[in-house]
């Protein structure tokens, strides 16, 4: 399958899908090594032909929209974000905590793939946080990402060496247990991590969160309306005064009269204005 061939392909069905062209160009070979791989294993001729399928099968678009699941990830992925969550964001929220009396502080990862972003906070948590407060706090982290298979993956927690090209050296030393070709997190940095099947645009978890990342995902891959349903959705799940980060080129809705910047990529829910949903 020709690249251009399939880049008609994208650009007619990505919105189909809920999906827009530009988040996918960088990443395109990714989902177009997949449908070829479709293609083969339907014994179909031709892209012309999968099209032809497509639309004559309508569960073959769930597993379509499988192939732009994009799961790219590292431990302490943009240091300048991470380095800004380690010594201010997650101090500040132990500190909050300890002077609100909470039980527990709770993160959620959305889109977590492997669980490299999780374990990193985790690390960060345990390494860097509470050492410096003077009470133990709780962390409960929850992870979530569609695809079941790269969840088993997190549960398992081994990692090869390109996963931590970011992660500082000491952090690497005490957190994972040298395999060789290979690293495994110690099970003591997986205590207070739950991974969770689940779409964001189909359901989000219960609760509310004193952190919410969601880097990559939302603002990069989907169409502007499924931006702001999520978003706002998202939003409800955000505690007043928590935090909210995106990626490194990710914006979020400019009408949106929720978050206050905090630096580049977080943001801070505000306190005093009602969550109001925009159109």
């Amino acid at each position: 399958m020709h690249d251009d061939d399939c880049v008609k392909f994208l650009q007619m069905y990505l919105p189909r899908l809920g999906y827009r062209w530009k988040g996918f160009r960088k990443v395109r070979k990714r989902v177009c090594k997949r449908i070829s791989h479709r293609i083969r294993e339907l014994e179909l001729a031709d892209l012309p032909s999968y099209q032809y399928y497509l639309e004559r099968n309508k569960d073959e678009w769930r597993v379509l929209d499988s192939f732009c699941n994009i799961t790219i990830s590292r431990f302490y992925r943009d240091r300048g974000i991470f380095e800004r969550l380690q010594y201010e964001i997650l101090p500040a929220l132990a500190e909050k905590a300890i002077r609100n009396n909470q039980n527990r502080v709770r993160f959620w990862s959305a889109g977590c793939c492997s669980g490299e972003e999780p374990y990193t906070l985790r690390i960060l948590w345990k390494l860097s946080v509470l050492p410096q407060v003077a009470k133990q706090i709780p962390l409960c982290i929850l992870a979530t990402d569609r695809d079941n298979s790269i969840l088993e993956r997190a549960r398992e927690g081994i990692y090869p060496e390109s996963s931590f090209k970011d992660l500082p050296l000491a952090l690497k030393e005490q957190a994972f247990v040298n395999l060789g070709n290979s690293f495994k997190l110690k099970e003591s940095f997986k205590q207070e991590v739950q991974f969770l099947e689940q779409d964001i645009r189909a359901k989000m978890p219960e609760g509310e969160y004193d952190l919410i990342l969601c880097r990559n995902l939302l603002f990069t891959y989907f169409r502007e309306n499924v931006q702001r349903e999520v978003f706002f959705k998202m939003m409800t799940r955000l505690k007043p005064g928590g935090f909210f980060v995106v990626g490194v080129h990710e914006s979020i809705p400019e009408e949106q009269a929720i978050l206050i910047p905090h630096g580049k990529c977080i943001y801070k829910k505000s306190i005093s204005n009602a969550i109001r949903k925009f159109s």
